[in-house]
């Protein structure tokens, strides 16, 4: 891969093409990063019919790509960690987690930036992409959500009392 076809993405650090193209208002990706992503969501969608995994494609992406502060991007993180946690480290299924953050959302809980992590070890869309089938596919999802969930692990406390002030998390 020579310099001029491949760029370093400025979120995760993968390196992706350097192509034109459309890219997130708010979740900080270029258009060869974004693309590789949405080529994964297609296939989610579509080939694969939306598995359980997909809320953690979603989370591990945003949660890479967190762009500058702003209130949307601010918001984005929280969420994203948010539901890293309830599905890595509470064991919510895709539906628990994603109806747990619909109330996460709307409870008024005052989020704060918090810095990404500075060069990170974890895994991206390229350790995702071409999985030969779904069973793989679902493999490298949960070892890409982990590395991200863990790179972030100077936050985990903030992202836990998130959770803990806005959610119920007692499920039995």
């Amino acid at each position: 891969m020579s310099p001029e076809t491949h760029i370093a993405c400025f979120g995760c650090g993968a390196l992706v093409p350097n192509t034109e193209g459309p890219t997130h208002a708010y979740i900080g990706a270029p258009p060869g990063c974004w693309a590789i992503y949405t080529s994964i969501l297609e296939r989610e969608y579509g080939e694969f019919r939306n598995p359980p995994c997909h809320r953690l494609t979603v989370d591990s992406y945003a949660a890479q790509h967190p762009g500058v502060p702003s209130r949307r991007s601010i918001q984005s993180v929280a969420v994203h960690l948010v539901s890293l946690h309830l599905v890595l480290e509470l064991a919510f299924d895709h539906q628990e987690a994603t109806r747990a953050l619909a109330k996460f959302t709307g409870n008024g809980v005052p989020y704060i930036w918090i810095e990404p992590p500075t060069a990170p070890d974890w895994l991206t869309v390229v350790d995702v992409c071409g999985a030969p089938d779904l069973t793989e596919h679902e493999r490298r999802v949960i070892r890409w959500a982990r590395s991200v969930w863990d790179a972030w692990s100077e936050h985990h406390d903030t992202v836990r009392s998130w959770a803990s002030r806005s959610l119920d998390l007692n499920r039995g």
